[in-house]
């Protein structure tokens, strides 16, 4: 079918992303929560049912603005960048090598984690902000008078903090994400039991969710603590790391649950999205 031979357009992983976030933005913020969460013990329920007494339902879409700025930098960059050079690189009806999909993903990651890293920040401080205690909130409107505020109060180095937790972490993530769930997609596509639809995107996503999440999870814990310090809280990335070492192994797993709660949907309802883009939207290959 024509709709199974259309490429993607470069921007499509951005749209994707953007809209999975919309939905999945509560348990983003939940995840941002458990992970800056130092002696606490407080439950996923117990995070939710404090957020809602104290601040309402809508407080669970805190820093929706910076979630979407995100996924429009940070997505966009990394979906781009993967499909761009997977089309240049490969040969109609001869699928990439899955070592050189892991390197495309990579560099992919590694530029959209970098760009991404002003608006994940923000992002960050906005779903964090409802925890704290009033007096102490930086009460950004939104995600562009947070990115303007860090400018002029802390500078411009300072949007760029945790950028190289961010690009280590946006590199996994790529990796875990778009080389698996090729990967994955092309394998079932191979077993003649599947077909280019919604199930086959749907088990190719899950299992890259899995993935991805597993391998982020470490750096996703350092760079969210990196972007919601104080100014002098931590001398680098040396002390963060000691210091949350001192809740034992599992402290850099924390907020997995979540995490995983949150990283699977986000990650199906990406590339189902995606795959409907390309099949409805999406170009037919120039012959090379």
């Amino acid at each position: 079918m024509a709709n199974e031979a259309r490429i993607s357009k470069w921007y499509f992983g951005g749209l994707a992303s953007a809209g999975a976030a919309c939905f999945t933005h509560p348990l983003d913020l939940l995840k941002v929560h458990l992970q800056t969460q130092q002696e606490g013990k407080l439950s996923i329920g117990r995070n939710v049912m404090n957020i809602v007494r104290n601040q309402g339902v809508l407080a669970l879409y805190n820093g929706l603005s910076a979630s979407l700025l995100r996924q429009l930098s940070y997505s966009t960059t990394r979906f781009a960048v993967y499909e761009v050079a997977k089309q240049q690189l490969s040969t109609p009806g001869q699928p990439l090598p899955f070592y050189m999909k892991v390197l495309i993903a990579a560099s992919g990651g590694a530029c959209g984690g970098f760009i991404g890293t002003p608006a994940d920040m923000v992002n960050v401080r906005m779903q964090n902000d409802i925890k704290i205690a009033p007096e102490k909130r930086r009460n950004y409107k939104h995600a562009v008078d947070g990115l303007y505020r860090v400018l002029r109060e802390e500078g411009v180095h300072r949007l760029f903090s945790g950028a190289s937790s961010a690009t280590v972490r946006a590199m996994l993530m790529t990796v875990g994400q778009l080389s698996f769930y090729d990967q994955v997609k092309q394998t079932l596509l191979g077993t003649g039991y599947f077909e280019d639809n919604v199930t086959t995107h749907f088990t190719s996503s899950l299992m890259a969710g899995a993935i991805a999440t597993t391998m982020t999870q470490p750096m996703d814990v350092i760079k969210t603590r990196t972007m919601n310090a104080k100014p002098g809280e931590f001398s680098g990335m040396w002390h963060i790391i000691t210091h949350t070492a001192k809740l034992g192994p599992l402290g850099f797993f924390k907020g997995y649950v979540p995490a995983f709660v949150r990283l699977g949907p986000q990650t199906i309802l990406t590339f189902v999205f995606l795959e409907q883009l390309r099949q409805n939207f999406g170009v037919l290959p120039v012959a090379k």
